[in-house]
């Protein structure tokens, strides 16, 4: 994706869709007929009592908010109000983020260079067995991008998959990945680096597949969070990121604020245009 093109990309947006890793469970578009779009991932969240959200349980996001809730970049999270049960599934309580908004418009904006853990790639090379079904998304998307060998094959090893899939977005070139976006957000994206950049959690934590939400209405309320911690690990203790560093396998840097950095010099660059 060239710089120019995103440029206009994230400057003609005025309503954001959101992808599947949103801690959400529907957004609102705004327009003449006041649109609501249902997204069907109702399986991972429901909306709870007092404004809310329940997320499906899962024990390393919920180490992760118990940390969060005690660090710097607890303003920058949902609340966390522990686990719940409902229908026999334990669930993570946390604030619905758009309790206090009127119409929002949303956008799940994924930070980093990579989407998958280093632990991820070692499992995925111990059981090389190539995949049909990932050969087939891939020649769906582009049916030039399979090798001879695996043409032949109809089939693909899910290391390489997973690595393509990132050079198909901004993950791997940027640092981010755009899934929607409405811009004015500046002064809180500088506020989360200053906080990030200061953050213990932030210093010792890998953190992969995490979303930046970004959500705002037409009463001029604007709001970014971190969400979306499943893949978000403790280092080993000797071990601290700087998370600028460009990630080569083995030194578990996740490019998080180069992505930020990339971003604010985008919505910089913008401002002059509206």
């Amino acid at each position: 994706c060239k710089w120019s093109d995103m440029q206009v990309c994230l400057s003609g947006l005025t309503c954001l869709s959101c992808s599947s890793s949103a801690s959400l469970i529907l957004i609102k578009k705004q327009n003449i007929h006041n649109v609501i779009f249902f997204f069907n991932i109702s399986w991972s969240f429901h909306v709870g009592d007092y404004g809310t959200l329940l997320k499906r349980f899962c024990r390393t996001e919920q180490q992760c908010y118990l940390r969060l809730m005690t660090d710097t970049l607890r303003p920058f999270v949902p609340a966390y109000h522990g686990v719940v049960q409902q229908d026999k599934q334990d669930y993570n309580m946390m604030d619905n983020l758009l309790t206090h908004f009127h119409t929002p418009a949303i956008m799940d904006c994924k930070m980093g260079s990579r989407t998958y853990l280093e632990e991820e790639l070692h499992i995925a090379r111990e059981r090389p067995q190539p995949r049909n079904d990932m050969y087939e998304k891939m020649v769906a998307m582009d049916p030039e991008a399979p090798t001879v060998h695996e043409r032949a094959q109809q089939a693909v090893l899910k290391t390489r998959y997973m690595q393509w899939r990132e050079t198909l977005s901004s993950t791997a070139t940027l640092g981010f990945r755009i899934e929607g976006f409405r811009w004015g957000y500046l002064r809180q994206l500088k506020q989360l680096r200053q906080v990030l950049e200061a953050s213990d959690f932030f210093r010792t934590h890998e953190v992969v597949g995490s979303s930046l939400l970004f959500v705002h209405d037409w009463t001029g309320r604007t709001g970014v969070w971190m969400i979306d911690f499943g893949k978000t690990v403790a280092l080993p203790p000797h071990l601290t990121l700087d998370h600028r560093t460009p990630w080569a396998e083995g030194n578990r840097e996740d490019g998080y604020l180069r992505g930020l950095d990339n971003l604010i010099d985008i919505l910089a660059d913008m401002l002059p245009l509206t």
